[in-house]
């Protein structure tokens, strides 16, 4: 499933939207490799020391129910769509038109292309990047589209991280939820005080001079700061106000919701009764954790703490594992052939191309040094 900065590709950032140069944060491949290598290390340990459990899970995947497995990966299908569907609404509004089969494809190449290589996630945002600019979107407007797709990735996780802690009520794991509240009351405070700050013309004033200096400084945040603007101007001229942003938010919402039924799609599939007091907060908790990305797909790190957290919720560990293995074979691994079969086509294909930028292996490396 894509994701902000989890499962989720190319919501980096305009920083992020070019190709990786070195620097002082080159020490960070290793490190993921060695991540990596460590949680392998112990998945093999917990696998032997847990291997009832790995027996039970297997027999109850092996009477997975057909119409639950079929709408969980129908929940999954939904999911991909609605990510794409941010990205091409806000293509649309900065006046570039794209097809959504189009732009789901793009969404699924970049999630393969983040899910299968430590820090995967900058290397898809750098690819959807120079597909988008390849195929005409100006170089701002790109980055800002991948910006703001991020943002509203992130804070639709949030309102569904609310409203987790809110449905587990007093039956949640209290370990997980007292944490969760303390984050959320900082910074929804640091929020509203923002937004108290924004009420006093010294204060926009403030803020519009730092950006412009900076945009003296740096041509990327100039840029940046343009398309965004245009971006909201372009919103406010649809409908004044916030609500050119509910359909956008709402496909956000939708990614991340749909990801959740897949997860409760697979337990009524597996025939294990859903604890749906504390699903939203277990799944909610699993993607901020996903998010963190630090092996490729986040792999061994979702599923150790989905598991744990449904083995908290009353689980047997047993059908917590199989739960968990058999959603993130829909959620991921069934999404790697789709992503790079994508990425090939998108790759190579000349959809949306323009006629002058055609040619030369599919037009990718001229894209790239624009």
């Amino acid at each position: 499933m894509p994701r902000p900065a989890g499962d989720r590709a190319a919501n980096d950032g305009p920083e992020q939207a070019r190709p990786a140069r070195p620097g002082p944060l080159r020490w960070l491949g290793p490190v993921r490799w060695l991540g990596a290598a460590v949680l392998l290390t112990a998945a093999v340990l917990v696998a032997r020391s847990r291997h009832r459990e790995l027996v039970e899970a297997y027999r109850i995947v092996t009477e997975v129910s057909r119409p639950g497995l079929l709408l969980a990966a129908a929940c999954e299908a939904v999911s991909v769509v609605c990510f794409a569907a941010v990205q091409r609404w806000l293509l649309r509004t900065g006046g570039v038109r794209w097809g959504m089969g189009l732009t789901t494809a793009v969404v699924a190449a970049a999630n393969a292309v983040a899910g299968a290589l430590p820090g995967g996630a900058a290397f898809a945002t750098a690819w959807v990047f120079r597909q988008m600019r390849r195929r005409g979107v100006e170089q701002a407007l790109a980055a800002a589209v991948l910006a703001v797709a991020g943002a509203l990735a992130v804070v639709s996780l949030f309102v569904l991280l609310v409203a987790g802690v809110l449905a587990s009520g007093s039956t949640g794991p209290d370990a997980f939820v007292r944490p969760v509240l303390g984050l959320l009351a900082a910074v929804a405070g640091t929020a509203a005080l923002v937004l108290g700050l924004f009420r006093f013309a010294g204060s926009r004033r403030a803020v519009r001079n730092a950006a412009a200096a900076l945009g003296k400084r740096f041509r990327r945040v100039r840029e940046a700061e343009t398309a965004l603007v245009r971006l909201a101007g372009r919103a406010r001229s649809v409908q004044p106000g916030f609500l050119p942003w509910v359909r956008p938010f709402a496909y956000s919402l939708g990614n991340w919701v749909f990801d959740g039924a897949c997860l409760a799609a697979v337990l009524w599939a597996l025939g294990i009764a859903v604890p749906w007091h504390g699903l939203l907060l277990s799944y909610a908790l699993t993607q901020v954790t996903g998010s963190l990305r630090l092996t490729p797909g986040s792999l061994g790190i979702v599923e150790a703490s989905l598991s744990a957290l449904l083995v908290a919720q009353g689980l047997p560990p047993g059908q917590a594992i199989a739960a968990t293995f058999l959603y993130r074979a829909i959620s991921y691994w069934a999404l790697q052939p789709v992503g790079w079969a994508s990425w090939l086509g998108v790759t190579l294909g000349t959809a949306g191309v323009p006629e002058e930028r055609r040619g030369g292996a599919g037009g990718a490396g001229s894209a790239s040094s624009r």
